[in-house]
């Protein structure tokens, strides 16, 4: 679960920030995930004042209850502790068992922050799920997209989770109809995403020298350049412009893909610069 949604270190720190906002007792700490952590915690505040209302798929309760179980069992929330040795004891009192007790309170509350949030995530998803700019919850769409991301720790998972946001913009861009202002905003929102997912994947293809990852950004580049040529006749000059903006950037990034997966074959993945689609690929002999 540390490599998943839920880091341990991040809810951890997401609950600290929760219980200050909440005029609990300062923790005098900072942490490298507060820049990413900190705009979540107005969400988490409403979610709490006001809870989505939403069904919950069958299925996802059965999977959340499971992890729930197994992180239980693994943590030993809900064991009783073992008796300290008779040496401990002299030693240490009654203390260590009231330590122990602590512990598996903080365990047990990490716990259910996690499934509360687990839930609560859930729950938006399923009510802002067609959610376009302009509509009431399409600002509680986005605030789930960045807890998604902020809880997602592994680079290469993160990458996929911005170019799928990339892909929900494009579908928004489709459906907005007569607003052609929304538009480009969000082909400026989606490039956004596009070129930080693209980032993260080159990075993680040089870091390893594997192509692996390049995998995924080209099935992205394919089904995203698709649908952005569906949209290229409508619209004004100023929207089809716009649109064959992103289609050039689609177009870059496969060169950029083409360009590295040469480089890490001939075992030179990137030079020591960077630009906006990540790693510039080494030169080969």
């Amino acid at each position: 679960m540390d490599n998943a949604l839920f880091s341990r270190r991040r809810a951890e720190r997401f609950a600290q920030l929760l219980d200050e906002a909440n005029g609990g007792r300062r923790h005098h700490v900072r942490s490298r995930s507060d820049e990413e952590l900190t705009p979540l915690v107005p969400l988490g505040r409403r979610l709490a004042a006001d809870p989505p209302e939403a069904p919950m798929d069958p299925e996802f309760r059965t999977g959340l209850r499971a992890m729930l179980v197994a992180t239980a069992v693994r943590e030993g929330i809900g064991a009783s502790a073992a008796a300290p040795t008779e040496k401990a004891s002299a030693g240490r009192g009654s203390l260590l068992p009231a330590v122990t007790a602590r512990r598996a309170r903080a365990r047990g509350a990490i716990l259910v922050g996690i499934a509360a949030g687990a839930v609560a995530v859930s729950g938006i998803s399923a009510a802002s799920e067609n959610a376009v700019p302009g509509d009431a919850l399409y600002g509680m769409k986005r605030g789930t997209e960045r807890a998604q991301l902020a809880l997602t720790s592994s680079e290469i998972n993160r990458g996929q989770l911005l170019l799928d946001f990339a892909r929900t913009r494009l579908a928004e861009a489709s459906s907005l109809g007569g607003d052609r202002t929304g538009y480009r905003a969000v082909l400026d929102d989606m490039d956004a995403d596009t070129r930080q997912g693209v980032r993260l994947l080159t990075g993680a293809a040089t870091q390893r020298s594997d192509a692996a990852a390049l995998d995924l950004v080209d099935a992205f580049v394919e089904r995203q350049r698709r649908a952005l040529d569906g949209l290229r006749d409508g619209g004004s000059r100023a929207d089809r412009e716009r649109t064959a903006r992103s289609l050039a950037l689609l177009e870059a990034v496969g060169v950029r893909t083409d360009a590295l997966r040469a480089a890490i074959a001939c075992g030179r993945p990137a030079t020591t610069t960077s630009d906006h689609l990540g790693p510039v690929p080494g030169t080969c002999p």
